[in-house]
């Protein structure tokens, strides 16, 4: 138990319990002592604070309280006011009651909650209060004596009110915005929410511009009569009660009065900002609150829009691509492909299509696959179909054509394609970081592909960059590239020639070898 008679020189950590195994005990018996001094009850026996809390006193709450002593939060005394026998004398007893680092925690711990949760308010109902205010004020500034404590007190509720309507509205919109994130899963709830919340800003937003514009009118006729007659009543109100300081008081009056001064102008000012506007480029805050509400009325609906579209299974073009290529990744062979292929584009092999002998001698001469389209051989039809858009052939029509070996020369040389690009990958796959010095000789086929390679990856590259990686197009390979510092130029040897360039650290991984 904490002896009170012993001094304690321990620094206050009226924190401590935040952290503490037994957080939530803690937090209640200091909620219950700021409920107890809100009741103008200072000090808590071990009795009461059970009886606050509903539950009996024993040794875990004992331990709390003496803890909560230690951390600073709270001030034991020794309790005599009822010691009725010599063994109540010597017992221990204690009357609890709050310190100074204790409420100012709670204080502290308290704001925080209320700001984390606070949702804010669209009060229009407030903008009604402050129209009113204005008005009283405005009648107090036409008479030649007004009365002080009437003009302070207009002034003090004004300031309140327009205080509780900023900060309501600051929450609220910064609410909104998270509210706007649909990630909830009751989809009917957070519809039927939505449309309930955009009424509640309609009408606001209505409020606001009625209100709004006829509380700026008032504004700017309190301004044109003696609107500073006000704020110096009620600045020399507050400073009538100023503590003097050294011998002269009356200068310590006059300088509470200038700060009272100060500070009622700086929060008109902040009045008149809020709803009168200071031209097109300094909007007031009540249009910047009304634009801010419209727009968020638009992303509800948007946000509603959205959800209807995902429930509604809507699909689209791209949508329907991924999952084509989904299945195309999921096939089990070549010919379940080709199946899908053609059930998805409709397209085989026409066989009403043929070309004349000569093209095909012409094709077979060989053409490079960097030949202009014009300069490529023609493709020579029958002037009749060039006229009529129709060819019709007299006489007995001609056999159609068996090209299951022209099919098989095309899968044969598809596939001895497809094997020396493996080859080649194979060859290029590194096993770690490898200078470009260090590669081999490279045969055409790898060394196409090591150019294509290189030319995606110097691509990426953003200028100052040094290094670099990246995926090809087909994503079969990942290229790691990187500049070495003072590395000088390299050759790297091929069948057709010697490439020349800076020294790189190269690494490329075939994806595909799994």
């Amino acid at each position: 138990m904490i002896d009170p008679s012993q001094p304690a020189h321990r620094v206050p950590q009226p924190f401590a319990h935040l952290n503490a195994p037994n957080a939530p005990l803690y937090r209640r018996v200091l909620r219950a002592f700021t409920q107890a001094k809100e009741r103008f009850i200072v000090h808590l026996r071990p009795e009461d604070v059970a009886a606050e809390l509903r539950t009996d006193s024993d040794d875990q709450l004992a331990q709390a309280l003496e803890k909560l002593t230690e951390w600073g939060n709270l001030r034991a005394d020794a309790d005599t006011g009822r010691v009725a026998s010599v063994e109540d004398f010597h017992r221990k007893r204690f009357l609890f009651q709050l310190t100074a680092a204790g409420q100012a925690a709670e204080q502290a711990v308290a704001f925080y909650e209320e700001a984390i949760g606070r949702r804010g308010t669209l009060q229009s109902v407030a903008l009604g209060d402050i129209a009113e205010q204005l008005r009283s004020l405005s009648a107090l500034a036409d008479q030649d004596d007004p009365d002080p404590a009437k003009t302070h007190l207009l002034l003090l509720s004004l300031a309140e009110r327009f205080a509780s309507l900023a900060d309501n509205a600051q929450a609220f919109m910064a609410s909104l915005r998270r509210a706007i994130d649909f990630s909830d899963g009751d989809v009917e709830g957070f519809i039927a929410y939505k449309e309930r919340l955009i009424d509640y800003i309609n009408r606001f937003i209505a409020d606001l511009a009625n209100s709004g514009a006829r509380i700026a009118t008032l504004l700017t006729e309190l301004e044109a009569g003696d609107h500073e007659k006000l704020l110096r009543l009620a600045a020399r109100r507050e400073a009538a009660d100023a503590v003097p300081e050294g011998a002269d008081a009356a200068d310590a009056y006059r300088r509470a009065e200038a700060a009272a001064l100060s500070s009622w102008q700086n929060r008109w000012r902040g009045l008149k900002d809020w709803f009168v506007s200071r031209g097109t480029d300094r909007p007031s805050q009540a249009r910047l609150l009304r634009q801010a509400a419209v727009t968020a009325i638009k992303q509800l609906i948007d946000a509603v829009g959205l959800i209807n579209e995902r429930r509604s299974g809507r699909s689209d073009r791209s949508a329907d691509f991924r999952t084509l290529a989904r299945w195309f990744a999921e096939a089990p062979d070549g010919a379940a492909a080709h199946r899908l292929w053609r059930a998805a584009f409709g397209l085989s092999s026409a066989r009403h299509l043929t070309v004349t002998a000569e093209t095909v001698t012409a094709w077979q001469e060989g053409v490079a696959p960097n030949t202009p389209w014009h300069a490529a051989p023609p493709v020579r039809i029958s002037p009749q179909l060039r006229r009529t858009g129709s060819y019709e052939r007299r006489g007995k029509p001609n056999r159609v054509q068996d090209r299951s070996q022209a099919r098989a020369f095309l899968l044969e040389r598809t596939e001895r394609e497809a094997e020396e690009t493996a080859k080649a990958r194979a060859m290029l796959r590194t096993d770690g970081p490898t200078l470009l010095s260090e590669l081999d000789v490279l045969d055409p086929r790898a060394f196409r592909l090591f150019l294509a390679l290189l030319g995606d990856a110097l691509a990426t590259r953003l200028p100052g960059d040094t290094e670099v990686k990246t995926v090809t197009g087909d994503g079969s390979m990942e290229v790691r590239l990187s500049l070495v510092p003072d590395g000088g130029h390299v050759e790297i040897r091929t069948e057709d020639g010697t490439l020349t360039g800076p020294e790189h650290l190269i690494e490329i991984i075939d994806l595909m070898a799994a």
